[in-house]
C-alpha cells in the first residue's frame, strides 16, 4: 500500500508539474494573439505574414540633451539620447529591458535586438510618437531570435523637457518619465 501511495503521489506531482506548464504556456498565447493593428495609423502597421510573438509594457527614463540646433547658430534643442526601461508582461513582471544608444531590446534570458525606425505617427499631446522599426538579426538564443518588427504603441509621456534649453544649459541632460507597450512581430 506504500508504494501504491509513493507512486499515485508522484504521478500526482508530475500531473500537477504538466498543468502548471500549460496554464503557463496558454496564457502566454492569447497574450500575443490579443493585439489588433486596427486602430494604429498605417505607417505603423507591421506587414502581413507576421504574427504577434510577445508584448511587453516599457516603463522608465528617456534622457534628453541640450545641444545647439545643427546649422543654426544661436539656437538650441533638447536632442533624445536614449532609454533605460524595464520590459514588463501585462502581469507586470519583469521579462526585459530597453536600453541605448544603440536602442536594444533585451530579453532576460540574454537574447537581444537592435533595430533601424521605418516610421512614426503622432501619439496625441504630451507623448513620444507611435513608432514601427524594424528588427536586425537577434544576438544570443531566446525569446528575441526570429523577431522582425517592434511596435511602439499606447505611449505616455517621454517628450522632451519643457525646461529652457540655452547656452548656459549646452550638454546638460535631463530625463522624463514614459510608458508604452512594445509589440514584438515574427513571421508567420
Amino acid at each position: 500500500m506504500k508504494a501504491f501511495t509513493l507512486i499515485t503521489a508522484g504521478r500526482l506531482a508530475g500531473a500537477a508539474t504538466l498543468l502548471t506548464l500549460f496554464v503557463g504556456c496558454t496564457s502566454m498565447s492569447p497574450m500575443a494573439a490579443s493585439f489588433s493593428q486596427d486602430s494604429l495609423p498605417d505607417a505603423v502597421k507591421v506587414p502581413a505574414g507576421h504574427k504577434v510573438a510577445m508584448q511587453t509594457v516599457g516603463v522608465g527614463l528617456i534622457t534628453y540633451e541640450c545641444r545647439a540646433k545643427k546649422d543654426m547658430a544661436g539656437q538650441f534643442e533638447w536632442v533624445f539620447v536614449g532609454p533605460d526601461a524595464a520590459l514588463n508582461d501585462r502581469s507586470g513582471n519583469k521579462v526585459g529591458k530597453y536600453y541605448g544608444p544603440p536602442a536594444t531590446w533585451e530579453s532576460m534570458d540574454g537574447s537581444k535586438v537592435t533595430a533601424t525606425q521605418l516610421a512614426v505617427a503622432p501619439a496625441g499631446a504630451g507623448n513620444i510618437p507611435h513608432q514601427l522599426v524594424k528588427a536586425n538579426p537577434a544576438t544570443g538564443n531566446g525569446a528575441m531570435m526570429g523577431v522582425t518588427y517592434i511596435q511602439r504603441v499606447a505611449t505616455k509621456g517621454g517628450v522632451a523637457p519643457s525646461t529652457v534649453c540655452d547656452t548656459s544649459k549646452v550638454s546638460s541632460k535631463q530625463t522624463v518619465s514614459y510608458q508604452a507597450d512594445y509589440i514584438f512581430w515574427k513571421m508567420m
